[in-house]
């Protein structure tokens, strides 16, 4: 599913960061149990928190769908 691909994809590059998930969350202004659920494939995130994560992970949108 692309919920889960996108997850992955995220989640690959947020460890690329470095980061935890709870820093990474705290630096995008997003809700640790939120974010754990996206990167988890569990949710249908709205195009405005997937420009949120993108931002943040420092990458184009085109980036973070690369192989999704």
């Amino acid at each position: 599913m692309i919920k889960e691909r996108l997850g992955n994809r995220i989640r690959e590059l947020r460890m690329n960061t470095g980061l935890s998930q709870e820093k990474f969350a705290l630096k995008i202004e997003m809700d640790r149990t939120y974010f754990a659920s996206v990167e988890a494939g569990k949710r249908n995130i709205s195009i405005v928190n997937i420009e949120k994560i993108a931002n943040g992970l420092e990458v184009s949108l085109s980036e973070l769908f690369k192989g999704v």
